[in-house]
C-alpha cells in the first residue's frame, strides 16, 4: 500500500502538562531543558504528578476494594487472584477521560507506534530524538499502548501486595521491555503481536486468538525499517535501525500471525473474556496491529476501553467491537489475549 504515512502536526507530551511540572529523577540529578526533559541516570523518567496519580489510584482502588467487600480485608489485600477481571475494569475506568497524545513515550519528541484510528495511517513523528531510551512513566495522558501497558502494570502492583510506585515501575518496564531488559531503543517491544509474545513467554498473559478460531496470516513485518523516516530513533540512526532489521527477522521467523477476521467476531463476541486485551490487526503492509484496547462486556454485548486518537481521550466505546472493527476500512480483524 502505498502512501500510507500521514504527516500531523508534532504532538508533544508538554502540549499536555503544566508549563512549569515538579520533575522527579529516581536517584539522579535533574536537568531540565526547554521542553522540560529530563535525563535520569537510573533510565527511569516521570513528574511529580505522575507519583500524585499513582497514589491517588492506590487510594481509588483501597476504597473501591473495601467499600465492596463483606470481609474485614486488610487494605494491603486488595486484589485476590479470583478478582483480576474485577480489578482491571476498576483500573481501566480509572483513566476514563484522560487524553489522548500520541508518543508518550518520547520525552523530546522521539517515537513510539502511533496510528491514526480511523485510517491506520501512522502518525509521524517530527520531533527530535532523545539519545538515550528511558522507561518513560506518563500517567497524565495516553495512547492506545501505553494505556494498555499502564492498566496491567498497575492491576499486577496491586496484585502483588507491593503497592510501592518503584514496584510500578519495574513492572511496566518488564511490560514495555523484551524479557524486560531495557537495552537501547530496539529493546522497546514496539510491534504489539512481539509485545504479546514476550509478555506470553514470560507468564503474564494467554494469547486466546486460535482458540477462539483464528486463522494464520503469513505476513512479513518491516514497517519500521522500511518507514524509517516516520520514526526519529531510526532516521539519522544506522545502528538502531541495523537492529531493527535483526528484530524483525527474529519476529517473522517464528511463523504466522493468528487473528480472528472482522467477519467473524459478532459470532464469538460471548465468548471474549471480560478485560481481555484485543487489538487490531491490520492490511497495511509490513504491519501487524494498529489499535488496542480492553474487551467490555456489558449488557450482554461486546464493547471495548481504549485510548481513542478520534475522541482524543481514555473512552468506553458506544459500539460494539464488531461494529467498530467494521468501519475501520485498514482493519482485518482483532487478536484476543487475556491477562493472568
Amino acid at each position: 500500500m502505498k502512501n500510507i504515512l500521514v504527516i500531523i502536526a508534532s504532538l508533544l507530551i508538554t502540549a499536555m502538562v503544566s508549563p512549569q511540572p515538579n520533575v522527579i529523577f529516581t536517584n539522579a540529578n535533574v536537568i531540565q531543558t526547554n521542553a522540560n526533559v529530563i535525563h535520569t541516570k537510573e533510565d527511569v523518567i516521570y513528574t511529580e504528578e505522575d507519583q500524585q496519580i499513582y497514589n491517588q489510584y492506590i487510594s481509588y482502588i483501597t476504597v473501591n476494594s473495601q467499600s465492596q467487600s463483606n470481609t474485614h480485608t486488610h487494605p494491603q489485600s486488595i486484589a485476590q487472584p479470583q478478582e483480576l477481571d474485577e480489578l482491571l475494569e476498576k483500573t481501566a475506568h480509572f483513566f476514563i477521560d484522560k487524553p489522548y497524545v500520541a508518543h508518550t513515550l518520547e520525552t523530546d519528541g522521539g517515537d513510539s507506534a502511533s496510528f491514526n484510528e480511523k485510517s491506520g495511517a501512522a502518525i509521524k513523528d517530527e520531533g527530535a530524538a532523545i539519545k538515550e531510551e528511558s522507561v518513560v512513566v506518563n500517567l497524565r495522558e495516553f495512547d492506545c499502548t501505553t494505556y494498555i501497558e499502564t492498566v496491567v502494570a498497575l492491576t499486577q502492583t496491586v496484585r502483588s501486595q507491593d503497592h510501592s510506585f518503584d514496584n510500578f515501575i519495574k513492572n511496566l518496564k518488564t511490560l514495555r521491555y523484551r524479557e524486560g531488559v531495557l537495552n537501547g531503543y530496539s529493546s522497546r517491544l514496539h510491534y504489539f503481536t512481539d509485545w504479546l509474545y514476550d509478555n506470553e513467554k514470560s507468564g503474564v498473559l494467554e494469547n486466546l486468538t486460535t482458540l477462539l478460531g483464528g486463522i494464520r496470516e503469513d505476513k512479513q513485518l518491516n514497517f519500521m525499517s522500511t518507514h524509517r523516516e516516520a520514526y526519529s530513533q531510526l532516521k539519522l540512526n544506522d545502528s538502531n535501525l541495523s537492529e531493527i532489521i535483526d528484530i524483525e527477522k527474529e519476529i517473522n521467523d517464528r511463523g504466522c500471525i493468528s487473528y480472528i477476521p472482522k467477519s467473524k467476531i459478532a459470532d464469538i463476541d460471548s465468548r471474549i473474556p471480560h478485560m481481555s486485551i484485543i487489538a487490531f490487526t491490520t492490511s497495511i503492509n509490513g504491519l501487524d496491529v494498529t489499535h488496542t484496547g480492553f474487551a467490555y462486556q456489558k449488557d450482554g454485548g461486546l464493547i471495548f476501553i481504549h485510548a481513542s486518537s478520534a475522541k482524543n481521550k481514555v473512552i468506553i466505546d458506544s459500539l460494539s467491537l464488531s461494529e467498530y472493527c467494521n468501519l475501520q476500512k485498514s482493519c482485518t480483524g482483532i487478536i484476543v489475549a487475556k491477562l493472568l
